[in-house]
């Protein structure tokens, strides 16, 4: 249950709604990125941004609202729960994509041969030409059930 007030901006005169939660929002759902840990930081940021640009498109009920300021100005959706970074070895990473994919979770994958390529076929096609358990995972992005999504990462550490 929330409750709308009206209440003036500090920044300005427009009259803005404020919610009140009565009990903070939990997720049934979790959506998390798994690292590996050996990336520089343009990699990390790079391969994030891929990873949950699948989750986004794949689920689409992640994806909140529109956001508008105050001056009505729209601008695009973003999910709606927080995104969890994990980092590990390649290890961990490939076995949570094992995990994943046994569990038909919702994944996706960054290899390392990504790095190399620039556009959408491309990389669809080096991703395709070798098999699963031989991709040269640097990432993966996973959505599903808390506590399957915790199981899949087990062994990971949050980024810092």
């Amino acid at each position: 249950m929330q409750r709308m007030y009206k209440t003036r901006s500090r920044f300005g005169s427009h009259d803005l709604p404020v919610t009140a939660e009565i009990s903070p929002i939990r997720f049934d759902t979790r959506i998390a990125v798994l690292l590996r840990e050996d990336l520089a930081d343009w990699q990390r940021l790079n391969v994030t941004a891929f990873l949950v640009s699948g989750i986004g498109t794949g689920i689409p009920e992640v994806i909140g609202e529109p956001y508008r300021d105050a001056d009505e100005t729209e601008y695009l959706s973003m999910f709606r729960q927080p995104v969890l970074i994990f980092e590990s070895s390649g290890e961990v990473v490939a076995r949570a994509h094992y995990r994943a994919v046994e569990r038909n979770t919702a994944v996706s994958v960054f290899t390392s041969e990504l790095f190399g390529t620039g556009n959408d076929r491309d990389n669809r096609a080096a991703v395709r030409a070798v098999p699963r358990e031989e991709l040269d995972l640097v990432g993966v992005g996973v959505y599903g059930p808390r506590n399957a999504v915790d199981k899949i990462v087990k062994g990971a550490r949050m980024h810092p």
